[in-house]
Parts: structure tokens; sequence; C-alpha cells
């Protein structure tokens, strides 16, 4: 199959952004709204499989995920691939490519993704003339360094069976803070077993075995498109994680 990304026009005004109207998510004042629109130069649609950002680029713009799911990951010279996280809508990608020498890490859409595109140059004007914007850059820098150190934790402490309830209990979580589910269900994770076992650092053997605990206990399914989670509540359990609460988070 060939995987494709193209730069498009604007579809989406800022004004009437889907990301915005979601509870979870804080508005924009009319000032920041009009800064917001003018920085936006357009918007990337990338298909499933397709490399947005490659490690060791220096990458000349800056994205926020308007719709899809994405991952973004680092491969080993012999090929295997640790993922580190992934993002859904209102995420920014590229940020570090844009205030760094380089990319340290590649991103690849997971589903098909939009992106709204931001130019790097104007980056220094946001820092400059938008203090509240500027520190919306750094609450989501810092949510995603406090997201890391999650992962970290589960990789370096929990039991595969703990780390495996973890993942999916945080992408469900955030799934649905983030408005990606299709209202009236079910409400698909789309992932692959492949997927989990990149994350989590097991052998897709070791992976399957796991997950299969899981959905033997009655916590999750699999289906040819992903997972979907059963119960949510045993899996905050089994992981002994709970998500953070916080307010409306902000997002460019």
């Amino acid at each position: 199959m060939v995987t494709t990304k193209s730069l498009i026009p604007p579809r989406i005004p800022c004004d009437l952004c889907p990301i915005g109207r979601r509870p979870h998510f804080r508005n924009f004042t009319q000032e920041e709204l009009g800064f917001v629109q003018s920085f936006k130069i357009g918007e990337l649609s990338v298909d499933p499989g397709a490399t947005v950002i490659s490690e060791g680029e220096r990458h000349p713009q800056l994205y926020t995920v308007l719709t899809g799911w994405g991952y973004r990951y680092k491969i080993l010279e012999d090929g295997r691939r640790q993922i580190l996280n992934y993002v859904l809508p209102g995420d920014l990608v590229g940020l570090q490519g844009n205030l760094m020498a380089e990319m340290m890490h590649s991103v690849e859409a997971l589903t098909r993704l939009t992106l709204c595109t931001f130019e790097r140059d104007k980056l220094t004007t946001l820092f400059r003339d938008h203090p509240s914007l500027a520190y919306d850059l750094t609450w989501i820098a810092s949510r995603e360094e406090s997201m890391l150190d999650e992962h970290l934790l589960s990789i370096g402490r929990r039991t595969a069976l703990e780390r495996a309830a973890y993942l999916l209990a945080f992408l469900d979580t955030r799934a649905e803070m983030t408005g990606v589910f299709v209202e009236g269900g079910p409400n698909i994770l789309p992932l692959t077993q492949q997927h989990v076992a990149d994350t989590l650092g097991l052998s897709l053997v070791h992976t399957n075995k796991t997950l299969r605990k899981l959905a033997d206990m009655g916590m999750v399914r699999w289906l040819d498109r992903g997972c979907e989670v059963l119960d949510q509540r045993r899996l905050f359990d089994l992981a002994g994680w709970r998500p953070t609460k916080e307010g409306p988070r902000p997002f460019i």
C-alpha cells in the first residue's frame, strides 16, 4: 500500500476548530485566536503508516493533531523499535525539531491523520507577544514529560501484565478525553499487538500471552481493528495507576 502525506490550504477555520469545542480543552481569547489563525499555514493529510517526521531532520514546521492517531518512536540500528508515546487530537508534534538542532525521534501515522501546520518562523513572535500561548507550549511540553516519566516507570518496574493494563487504560482514558471515539461506539484503540509489544519492550509472543490473560479476565477484547477496553476500572486497579486530574488543557 502506498502511503502519502500532502499539505493543503486550511479547510477548518480556527474559530470553528472541533478541538476547542470539546470540554477537556480551553478556549482561546480573541487575541490568541487571531494570532493562531495567522500562525496556521495549512493542514497536512497523512495516510496510515506514513512518516510525518523522521529522526535526524531539522523540521521546518510545527503541527497540532486535528484528527486521528499517531505515535512517536525510535529505532535501533538493527531495526528494533521502541514506541515512546502516542499522539492524539490537541497534541503538538515537531516542537523538538524547531527548538533543537534536529528531531531525536520519528512520528508515524497510526490512522489517517489531519495536522494543523504552523510556520516555524513565527515561534519567536508567539513567545514575544503572546505569553499566555508561550505558557501553553510550556505546559504541553511538561505534560509530555510527565507521561514519559510514567511510561518509564511502567517499563522499569511493572510486571508484563501490569504494563499492558497500564498502557491500555492510559490510551483509553486519553481517547475519551480527546474525543476521538465515535459516539455510540464501540470504542476501539487502533493498535496491533506489535504496537503494544514495541511500546512495552516485550517480545510479540510474550505480549500475545499477556494480552490473552487480560482478555480472559474480561478486561479487554481484541478485534480485527484493534482493542476494545471492557473494564477500565479493573485495568486501573491492576496497573496501580489513575489518570491525573486536570482542568481544561491548552492546545495551539
